[in-house]
């Protein structure tokens, strides 16, 4: 095993955050690369001593350099579309020129990509397989040997794909479909995946090279929608295919019924009416693996979902680092005042008692207090085209910077001691949740609830105005019920607290 490490891009993505902690199980050193040096302190692996993490962005060349000096070989495993949904393509371009770059300059012997599979001539080939066709030619373009393996569907627990199928089955016993239901797909399980990005690494010949990689099996998606239902114990759904249902209409629909947003379903559906099947299977000869079929992807997906040990999920691209505001104060060029309501309660408990509900908000435990209201604020995002209630959250008790938390995302972590939250639903302005715990004396814990908003223009004053009497009632109703939920003692409190100094 070579001493200079493995650069993986995009560590905190789904295939990236997978495909470290297998890398490093087969004694490989990784230097992992990510926006956010504290997502990717969060992450399981990263206190493993063959791992080294690099705070970068791919779209800043001089940071991706620096990262891959050093490194023998570079994972490129990096797609813009969840974090730029509207300008993907030209991020996507400019991210793969300074890969060709770094690579280079760096003196890497080999890159690995993963991309889409679809026929490259295909006039009607979707702009989302198109761009991915476009970083695969400028990656190859470059003097270091990039390998480009283009897969299909890819199944697996928290797969955007899969969640969307998952969801789809679920909630819909009939479903009113597009044509291309009967569209020929050859699904890849994640683990497969895996193994052939590992792969890439071991064996020379495939330096270069482009390969189709899929599962043993060509199906169609009613196909796999049948499967699903049957695994997951369900009647078979009714499936109508109609012509009128365009990728656009697709994608307002699994917005409202999936966790998946129309910015993100919309090129995925567009991409649906495109058959994914692999023209050649040459890699299976050079990595062989045994290749696991539908039905057992399916699976084993929905077991490590029942048993809540999902490792990485499609959510878990997004912004984790806090706004400029937030850091800096009310600076000028903040854009005007930045309005804080607060409420403390005192407990008779330890902070570490008290953090036991806080770790676990969201997602099936709810938000403690107007539950309902927060599922209607949900509904309402979602019908605005914003993330809604998305999936809940990754995890019912774990919790780590960049997850995705109903419709907040978690900018910071310290157990004990405090949980901040960033809001991603559709707002006129910036909002930020904050709970932070102080012990006071032994056997007392001040717990302060506290959000802060940055208004846009005039609806921005007025939407907050407007709903400060649902804030006052529902943050303090909160702090009851964390303190029902933790079963202690309230020593003093709820009450209201001036801005943060």
């Amino acid at each position: 095993m070579r001493e200079a490490p493995v650069l993986v891009t995009g560590a905190t993505g789904y295939v990236g955050g997978r495909l470290i902690p297998q890398l490093l199980e087969a004694g490989y050193k990784v230097r992992a690369l990510g926006r956010s040096a504290a997502k990717l302190k969060g992450r399981p692996w990263a206190g493993h001593p063959n791992v080294e993490l690099a705070a970068g962005d791919v779209l800043d060349a001089d940071s991706l350099t620096k990262a891959a000096t050093g490194c023998w070989a570079g994972f490129y495993l990096v797609h813009s579309m969840v974090a730029d949904p509207k300008g993907y393509t030209e991020t996507d371009r400019q991210a793969a020129r300074n890969m060709v770059k770094a690579a280079a300059a760096s003196g890497l012997e080999r890159i690995v990509y993963l991309g889409g599979l679809g026929g490259a001539e295909d006039p009607h080939l979707s702009e989302h397989l198109r761009s991915r066709y476009e970083v695969a030619r400028i990656l190859q373009s470059g003097p270091v040997p990039a390998t480009f393996l283009r897969a299909a569907m890819i199944l697996g627990s928290g797969s955007a794909s899969f969640e969307i199928m998952r969801y789809l089955v679920d909630r819909l016993p009939v479903m009113i479909t597009p044509r291309w239901v009967s569209n020929p797909v050859q699904p890849i399980a994640i683990s497969n995946v895996l193994g052939y990005l590992q792969g890439c690494l071991e064996h020379d010949e495939v330096k270069g090279q482009t390969f189709d990689i899929g599962g043993p099996e060509v199906v169609s998606y009613r196909k796999l929608f049948d499967i699903y239902a049957e695994e997951a114990g369900l009647p078979r759904r009714l499936i109508i295919p109609v012509p009128v249902l365009t990728p656009k209409l697709s994608s307002y629909w699994i917005h409202l019924v999936t966790p998946v947003p129309a910015s993100i379903a919309r090129p995925l559906a567009e991409g649906l009416r495109n058959p994914v099947i692999c023209q050649e299977n040459r890699i299976r000869e050079i990595i062989p693996q045994e290749l696991l079929d539908c039905r057992a992807t399916i699976r084993l997906a929905l077991e490590k979902v029942q048993q809540q040990r999902v490792d990485t999920c499609w959510m878990d691209a997004g912004r984790a680092a806090p706004p400029e505001w937030l850091i800096c104060g009310d600076a000028p060029y903040a854009g005007g005042t930045v309005l804080d309501l607060a409420y403390r309660i005192v407990l008779a408990a330890s902070p570490e008692e008290v953090w036991q509900p806080i770790a676990k908000i969201g997602g099936q435990t709810g938000w403690y207090f107007g539950t309902r209201l927060w599922q209607i604020r949900g509904w309402f995002d979602r019908l605005l085209g914003g993330v809604g209630f998305r999936g809940g959250r990754r995890h019912p008790t774990d919790i780590r910077v960049g997850d995705a938390l109903d419709f907040w995302r978690v900018l910071e972590v310290e157990p004990g001691r405090r949980l901040q939250l960033l809001a991603e639903m559709k707002l006129p302005g910036e909002a930020i949740l904050e709970f932070q715990l102080k012990k006071i004396d032994e056997g007392r814990t001040e717990l302060v609830q506290r959000a802060r908003f940055l208004p846009k223009g005039l609806w921005g004053i007025v939407y907050w105005h407007l709903l400060d009497p649902w804030h006052r009632w529902v943050y303090g109703g909160m702090l009851k019920a964390i303190a029902g939920a933790a079963g202690k003692e309230i020593i003093r409190g709820p009450e209201k607290i001036g801005p943060k100094k």
